[in-house]
């Protein structure tokens, strides 16, 4: 009930054009899904490197949190275009466009602006890295606009949990340790499937939520074409599949301190037996916002166990 609450004081403060309806285009609690890998591919690459650039490493966080910022920019627009509010039976999050509060034209503006300053930072990163750069780059943009644009969105189909896997978790986090030390080391390897898979995880609790209405709009995502306890299941493997393989990077990296993430596994039981037991509606915001804090704070302890283990190394 708190939730509900707090999501209505928040929509009514909210006046068209201010600040406060730019945050809820941008969503900033949602950049720690572009924050986290960055993280983990930083310290890991400190740590088997042993010295990074740090204006590289800005200039890549940079390049990754916009890329964010152009995606949930790109679907409030994009799902306002498309009509997805006209059913009336959307539970998630208040759209800046859908309320209003935002012109699409000015959005789309925004959207512009922000891949303009991604693409300056990127530019920065060829010169610093090389062409290979510019690949990762124009690949991570594109998903951004797809992931809501053209034809035939991302969000519409079942592949919305794997685009975010693929580019929050293995680009994002080999990528940034490529970039800061010219090298793959085998625990970022695995450290990018697990960032990946928690990062999905919280867009499978934004598809689980909206299943009903999604169905409705004409959105065949993972939860709509397999149902409730497949989306469950998914949620599930995706919170658990990362804490498993903090053994195998404990291992591979001959490094101990790597198995601090696993005393995240209590919160992680404890948020799939939530998460199973929420009622449907605007209560699953809240299982989403303490996934985003999980993966956050996977990312931390196993960015503190990469940086202890060089520190006694």
């Amino acid at each position: 009930m708190t939730v509900n609450r707090e999501t209505v004081n928040a929509v009514r403060a909210v006046r068209s054009g201010s600040l406060a309806a730019w945050l809820v285009a941008i969503r900033p609690r949602s950049l720690l899904v572009a924050f986290s890998p960055v993280l983990v591919g930083a310290t890991l690459g400190f740590a088997h490197h042993g010295a990074i650039d740090a204006l590289a490493a800005l200039l890549v966080l940079g390049s990754a949190l916009l890329v964010q910022v152009i995606t949930n920019m790109q679907n409030d627009v994009g799902y306002t275009v498309r009509g997805g509010e006209s059913s009336g039976t959307r539970t998630g999050l208040p759209r800046a466009t859908a309320k209003g509060w935002l012109s699409v034209r000015h959005v789309r503006l925004g959207i512009v602006v922000a891949a303009l300053a991604a693409t300056g930072l990127g530019l920065a990163l060829v010169a610093y890295r090389g062409w290979p750069v510019l690949a990762i780059g124009v690949s991570s943009l594109l998903a951004a606009l797809a992931y809501m644009g053209g034809p035939k969105p991302i969000a519409y189909t079942p592949f919305g949990e794997l685009t975010v896997f693929v580019f929050f978790g293995l680009i994002a986090v080999m990528g940034t340790d490529w970039v800061l030390t010219a090298t793959i080391a085998p625990v970022s390897v695995l450290a990018s499937v697990a960032i990946g898979a928690l990062a999905s995880a919280a867009l499978a609790v934004n598809n689980h939520r909206d299943l009903a209405h999604d169905r409705l709009v004409g959105r065949r995502t993972f939860a709509v074409l397999f149902g409730e306890p497949a989306s469950r299941a998914l949620y599930a493997g995706l919170l658990f599949g990362p804490l498993a393989l903090v053994p195998a990077m404990a291992l591979l990296g001959r490094a101990p301190a790597l198995l601090l993430p696993l005393l995240l596994l209590p919160c992680a039981l404890q948020l799939r037996r939530d998460f199973a037991r929420c009622a449907a509606g605007t209560a699953f915001n809240e299982i989403l916002f303490r996934t985003f804090r999980l993966e956050l704070w996977f990312a931390a302890l196993l960015s503190a166990g990469a940086l202890l283990s060089r520190a006694l190394s």
